[in-house]
């Protein structure tokens, strides 16, 4: 079938179409209907069934006869370790670990905060949570004390799971230190700690309170799979608020393994024994749906990867990836493949690889720019995939699906809506605007199942974060167009498109304007306060290695080259080259904290930066420039 058919089946029948779906998962009670609509705006999705996700992920291959098949890899060139374990293996791993929670008398329905940097055990405390029943709450292993604390205050969990240390290519982060503080500066007391202990550093522990991974689980007996309600939480995921306070997406367990099972063949178009790779991290959503549960509810081989794009040991360490363990699928952030780019313009690396396995490379996270998605294209050989989602719907929402209908790319858009999307784009009156002009995003409720259906414990912040704006719709924060073929262009953050002498201009149009002239390897644009125009644009360049002509005259030329491409309105004429950009550890740029910076207005060091010195780095070239006024 082609997209728009089966796009269409899903709009003339959305009930059939997710029934179907339904179908291919293992159900311990088949739902009797896929949406409960009673409570509009709040919709629950197979709300009657009964399902485990830990059984769908692991249990149902070891019994189908794919025990010997490879679950999960463990890649750490980091730390120069490897290691591949079976789904048998994996099944006994996660009931003993299962087993030792319910022995410490965790139940159904109990929280349970993982604290894990990039190690197989990470998935296995997800799994184990998911087969007892337990709601997981992955956190950044690294995360500062106070940030750690304002979750255990919210989830009230009775355990966490951590371990001693993460390690970067800077050297070892001790968590212990942190996990004791958060727990002091919690209101909510958890009732005790399993500490996986690291060879590269052993964390003191808290008599009564730490438990050591391996020990708690002698003489545990096995945990089996208990059956969940269609719509009961499988985990909870903070995301940033706008406010500072953390937002906790509620996974509801039928919806998401449907959704995500969905998604594997027909976007991914991966069948199961085949080698899937996320290069992200479990403290993001695409951890919680592509490192660990999609693959593995699917059948396919998952890694998980201790690195980074460029300096663990080289620019190679992808490639070197992807050709040692065959990886068919590739999933990772834009950000990623500018740092390679910026390293290795000419991909001298790429050519030391044989990456034949290699079929599909997809990025999301943040925009995908034209130029670096011609120069993926160029060095892989193969289609590159710009998708769109966010943490709290869960999976691609738009996406080129690969495994349905390789349609054709456009640069700098992620192609057409999935089935359960209907995409809109709204004014500030709520009035659909035209196709090629620029609005709200927004998707018609219900959404599909398998995203969020409210905020862990904060209903009313659901309801006026996501509903209120536009009735009957989720308002998804994004700004865009739609073209005539129904293509979606997302342009920025409804808060990153600038209002210049009354001209709605996105950053986003700009950034994709200075990514292409040949010496910038990555760019950010912001709005800054202006006394007379109200905003105006300011760029941030980061230039390519062996880039011979000075700062000025490559800002002179993109300047140039933004006037030239969009025009005067965009009245683009501050710039500064800078080394690097401040982000968050999943490769977003910190825009929102640089503008705060630039309008000397009142900002919190985020809590998932990669590197604070940068803000410092930023903070000097915005002096340059005469910011803050």
């Amino acid at each position: 079938m082609s997209y728009k058919e089966v796009y269409g089946k899903w709009q003339s029948n959305p009930e059939t179409f997710w029934m179907e779906a339904a179908n291919a998962v293992s159900w311990s009670k088949q739902p009797t209907k896929a949406l409960f609509d009673e409570n509009a705006p709040i919709y629950e999705w197979f709300k009657d069934g009964e399902i485990n996700t830990c059984y769908n992920a692991v249990d149902r291959h070891v019994e189908a006869g794919n025990g010997d098949r490879v679950a999960i890899i463990y890649d750490s060139p980091i730390t120069g370790n490897s290691a591949k374990i079976t789904y048998a293996q994996l099944q006994e791993k996660v009931a003993s670990l299962g087993g030792a929670l319910q022995a410490q008398g965790i139940t159904k329905g109990d929280r349970v905060i993982i604290y894990m940097p990039m190690v197989a055990e990470a998935l296995i405390a997800m799994l184990a949570c998911s087969r007892i029943g337990a709601v997981h709450s992955v956190v950044f292993g690294g995360f500062a004390a106070a940030e750690l604390a304002t979750r255990i205050d919210d989830a009230t969990p009775k355990a966490i799971i951590a371990a001693s240390c993460g390690i970067e290519p800077s050297g070892v982060i001790a968590y212990k230190p942190l996990i004791d503080g958060a727990i002091e500066m919690a209101a909510h007391k958890v009732e005790f700690c399993v500490i996986l202990q690291r060879d590269q550093l052993a964390a003191d522990m808290v008599t009564g309170r730490d438990l050591d991974w391996h020990d708690c689980q002698k003489g545990a007996a096995p945990a089996s799979c208990v059956p969940m309600g269609g719509a009961d939480p499988v985990y909870i995921l903070y995301t940033s608020g706008t406010t500072g306070q953390p937002k906790g997406v509620v996974r509801p367990t039928g919806g998401h393994i449907v959704a995500l099972n969905w998604t594997m063949k027909n976007i991914y178009n991966v069948d199961p024994g085949d080698v899937f790779w996320a290069a992200s991290d479990v403290g993001w959503v695409v951890g919680h749906s592509y490192i660990c549960y999609g693959p593995l509810i699917n059948g396919n081989t998952t890694i998980v990867f201790e690195g980074k794009p460029i300096g663990t040991p080289d620019a190679g360490t992808f490639w070197r990836v992807i050709e040692e363990h065959g990886v068919k699928s590739f999933f990772t952030a834009p950000t990623a493949f500018r740092a390679i780019k910026r390293v290795d313009p000419k991909g001298e690396f790429v050519k030391k690889y044989d990456l034949s396995c290699l079929k599909y490379l997809f990025l999301a996270g943040e925009r995908a720019d034209p130029d670096t998605i011609i120069w993926a294209q160029d060095q892989l050989g193969v289609p590159v995939i710009d998708h769109w989602w966010q943490t709290e719907i869960g999976y691609p929402a738009v996406c080129n699906p690969a495994g349905i209908e390789l349609m054709p790319v456009k640069l700098g858009s992620p192609a057409v809506p999935l089935p359960g999307f209907d995409l809109q784009i709204l004014d500030d009156e709520g009035i659909e605007l035209p196709r090629g002009e620029l609005g709200a995003i927004v998707i018609k409720l219900p959404l599909p199942p398998g995203t969020l259906p409210t905020l862990w414990n904060a209903e009313d912040r659901y309801r006026s974060s996501y509903l209120e704006t536009f009735p009957g719709y989720y308002e998804t924060g994004d700004a865009g167009y739609m073209d005539e073929d129904g293509y979606l262009y997302i342009m920025a953050r409804t808060d990153d498109v600038i209002n210049v002498a009354g001209h709605r201009l996105s950053t986003g149009q700009m950034e994709e304007v200075l990514a292409s002239h040949p010496d910038v390897a990555e760019c950010a644009v912001l709005g800054v306060k202006d006394a007379l125009k109200g905003q105006l644009p300011m760029g941030f360049l980061c230039l390519n290695a062996g880039t011979e002509k000075p700062p000025e005259v490559v800002i002179a030329e993109c300047v140039t080259l933004v006037r030239k491409t969009i025009g005067p309105v965009a009245a683009f004429k501050l710039a500064c080259v800078v080394d690097r950009l401040p982000k968050t550890r999943s490769g977003k740029i910190l825009r929102g904290t640089m503008a705060k910076i630039a309008d000397a207005e009142a900002w919190k060091m985020p809590a998932t930066i990669d590197d604070p010195v940068i803000l410092d780095e930023i903070t000097e070239a915005l002096k340059g420039l005469g910011y803050p006024l």
